[in-house]
Parts: C-alpha cells; structure tokens; sequence
C-alpha cells in the first residue's frame, strides 16, 4: 500500500474529463462543419478525404467517450480504497492512473493533430 495526495488524484481524474468533455464538443462542431464542407462542389480526392475525416471524428468520438469512463471507475476505486484503507491505495490503483494518464495524453495529442490537419483540408476546400 502506498499514501499519496487523493485531492491531486482525484483532481487530475476531474481535469482530465473536462478535457476530454472539451475535445467531444470539438469533434461534434468538426462534425457540423464537415457536413457544410461537403455540400460543397468537391474534387474526387476531397470526398475521401470528407469520408476520412468523417470516419476519424466518429472513432475518435468513441475513444473520449471509452477514456471517461475509464477515468470515472478508476476515481470511484480510488475513493473506495482511500475510504477501505485508511488512505492507502494499491500500487496496482497507482500504476493504473500513470496508464490512464499516459492514455489522455496520447488520444490529446491525437486529437490535436487532427484538429490541426482538418483545419487546414477546411481551407483548402473553401
């Protein structure tokens, strides 16, 4: 068993879903704006790209939706090992938080290069 500051854990669990709340919204107005990019007259090649993108918004869509819920269950076993074990939690709880982290970072990152990507395929079709 290991004492750590639950405040900063939870914290970070809390910031990490209003993150991922912030890029579900994105990814619904890239979704809208994707819709009124492609009423557009659009060469063959950005067609595909419009179905590229439109197929990356939905997965990634899915994979901040799978990621919060992770987030969420691992805050409630860290509330109920801190209440079960006087403030202790498990090195497994521990190394599953760093993992989680390690996780937000990367679909972050993700999204922000796409973000980036679709941004500019926007103004190239405009």
């Amino acid at each position: 068993m290991v004492t750590v500051d639950i405040s900063q854990l939870s914290g970070e669990c809390n910031t990490w879903r209003d993150s991922l709340r912030s890029c579900r919204e994105d990814l619904n107005n890239f979704k809208k704006q994707l819709q009124q990019t492609a009423s557009r007259h659009l060469s063959k090649d950005q067609l595909h790209d419009v179905e590229r993108y439109h197929n990356q918004f939905h997965i990634q869509l899915i994979n901040v939706h799978d990621l919060k819920q992770s987030i969420k269950v691992h805050d409630r076993r860290v509330q109920f090992e801190t209440a079960a074990n006087s403030g202790q939690l498990s090195e497994d709880t521990i190394a599953e938080h760093e993992r989680l982290f390690e996780e937000f970072q990367s679909l972050d990152n993700t999204i922000k290069n796409l973000r980036e990507e679709f941004g500019d395929f926007v103004h190239r079709a405009s």
